[in-house]
């Protein structure tokens, strides 16, 4: 009865993407978009990391790799500037999407900070659609689901299949943090469930299902893992590949990878590597440490079980003869996870179960997955908005070019604008009769095609509960926010410093002051509002919900 149903699903589908979407024309490229959530800058092999990530490993060997592509430092601000190409409190999440459990929670009732993507933004998939794609996701939404017209489907998507919300249980998501196919609930009963996995499986299928019904028509796929956010659980036999990796703990973890990153040319010798923002491994006792050692394998085989899916959906490109003209886009979504405090959240005797939700591998470990950079999610130093970036793309990047490093810097908002430039889709400032933001990124098209230079010669901002940021050239002013202490912005020069160890601000005055202005101007005419007033909003509402 399930699988009647889900083909029912699938063919009321199909029958609207006939009716409305436009022809498409021959020769362009296939776009495949990929995110991880939660993942450390130099957890992939290809950026330093000892996790076995041969695929991703193998297509920026055979690409480019982005050394300084910034996100937006947690999960649904990053997804709201991804999905829009627009600032996130443009698009609504200055802060978070309210969750399942109290969908009022981050309404402030201010235009950007309303808790859901705004209808007054286009997404990728509905600007796209203009080109003549078809629009596929699977994983993680994050952006809006107390209404049915924030979902997918009525944002663009021709399909649908993972979870609304921002995090599920691996092996048993269940409502209201359960799976959704198209515009319907599914209830999960297979015992060898495992999300990445059925991401994937429905990944390929809405792509083959796609080919069949008309082979030259393009197709976008964004492909949202939850993996490795918690919490944590990975399948078994993955996790006891890392089973004995760890005993070593993270300072030597941290070490390793800052060397390895320096040998590859990701990071630069004159670099120092900050001090260690975690506890002494040897002032554990011998069971905290068999413990911790575990919560770092069981992150670990999250990541490699995610690379190994992606090698399923590469395979399966290739075996169709999809592979050569699609360009596959992998970013994360913020830094690594300091969440659940220096030895993480949950419960030990939950780890290699299937049960448990706030499983977290602490502080101590995201000091690690960030190597070399300071802080984590959340915050706007360079460990918090980093990501690494791989992009692949055989018809489309010269062979002169693969392998190669791109130092130049770009944003979120860029995505959006170089997929319009790929595709030739149209990209309006007027929906419904009502304005729309212009894209607020540059395409990195250029960069892709081996021309030099930079592709921003205007401040990128940030804003994230309160930690702010602006970058010009190789100049970046930021402040970490801490309730009832004075704001001290800093000055760091990122080509000399990006571990962000030499503040600049008592020399350069007046560059700080001048990046200080660009920021305070953008927040201006970006609907950002000062923290304090949505922290007291945040409270209000929890304390509303509470009663």
């Amino acid at each position: 009865m399930r699988h009647f149903k889900e083909r029912v699903i699938y063919l009321l589908a199909i029958c609207t993407v006939v009716s409305c979407q436009p022809k498409a024309q021959s020769g362009k490229p296939n776009i495949i978009l990929i995110m991880s959530d939660d993942m450390g800058y130099s957890d992939l092999g290809c950026f330093g990391g000892e996790i076995e990530t041969p695929v991703l490993d193998g297509l920026a060997a055979e690409g480019i790799r982005f050394t300084q592509f910034y996100n937006g430092a947690r999960c649904c601000p990053t997804r709201a500037s991804l999905i829009s190409g627009l600032y996130p409190h443009q698009a609504g999440i200055g802060h978070m999407t309210n969750p399942s459990e109290d969908f009022g929670q981050h309404d402030y009732r201010v235009a950007g900070y309303r808790g859901e993507l705004s209808q007054q933004t286009h997404t990728l998939a509905e600007v796209l659609k203009t080109a003549g794609y078809r629009t596929l996701m699977t994983g993680k939404w994050h952006l809006g689901m107390e209404q049915r017209e924030q979902w997918p489907l009525q944002r663009g998507f021709d399909r649908f299949y993972g979870i609304l919300d921002g995090a599920s249980n691996y092996f048993q998501p269940a409502r209201p943090r359960g799976i959704t196919l198209d515009n319907e609930p599914v209830e999960v009963t297979d015992s060898n469930y495992y999300t990445t996995d059925a991401f994937t499986d429905y990944a390929i299928r809405f792509i083959r299902e796609g080919q069949e019904l008309n082979a030259e028509s393009p197709f976008f796929l964004y492909l949202a893992f939850t993996a490795p956010h918690w919490p944590l659980q990975a399948p078994r036999s993955v996790v006891d590949k890392y089973r004995d990796r760890y005993d070593q703990g993270w300072a030597a973890l941290r070490s390793e990878r800052y060397q390895k990153m320096i040998d590859m040319g990701l990071i630069d010798a004159s670099w120092p590597l900050p001090p260690a923002d975690g506890l002494d491994w040897d002032t554990l006792a011998v069971e905290k440490r068999a413990e911790m050692a575990l919560r770092r394998a069981i992150y670990a085989a999250q990541v490699d079980q995610m690379d190994q899916n992606i090698g399923r959906l590469v395979d399966y490109l290739k075996t169709d003869g999809l592979f050569e003209n699609t360009l596959i886009i992998f970013i994360n979504d913020n830094g690594a996870c300091a969440e659940g405090g220096m030895l993480g959240g949950g419960k030990p005797e939950q780890l290699e179960t299937k049960e448990g939700y706030f499983l977290t591998y602490g502080q101590s470990w995201a000091n690690a997955s960030n190597t070399p950079y300071r802080e984590y999610k959340h915050w706007v130093h360079e460990g918090g908005i980093s990501s690494p970036l791989i992009a692949h793309w055989p018809a489309g990047i010269p062979s002169s070019q693969r392998g190669r490093l791109i130092h130049e810097y770009s944003f979120l908002p860029d995505i959006m604008a170089t997929f319009v430039d790929i595709s030739d889709a149209s990209y309006t400032t007027e929906k419904d009769g009502k304005p729309v933001p212009a894209m607020a990124g540059n395409s990195f098209l250029p960069l892709l095609k081996g021309s030099g230079g930079a592709i921003h010669d205007q401040p990128i901002c940030w804003e994230h509960e309160g930690n702010r940021a602006v970058r010009l050239g190789n100049y970046k002013a930021v402040m970490k926010w801490e309730e009832n202490q004075p704001l001290k912005w800093e000055l760091y020069d990122l080509s000399k410093d990006r571990t962000e160890l030499n503040d600049l601000g008592g020399e350069e005055t007046g560059r700080l002051a001048s990046l200080v202005a660009a920021w305070e101007e953008w927040a201006a005419t970006h609907q950002v509002r000062p923290w304090t007033e949505m922290l007291d909003s945040l409270r209000a509402n929890r304390h509303r919900a509470n009663k």
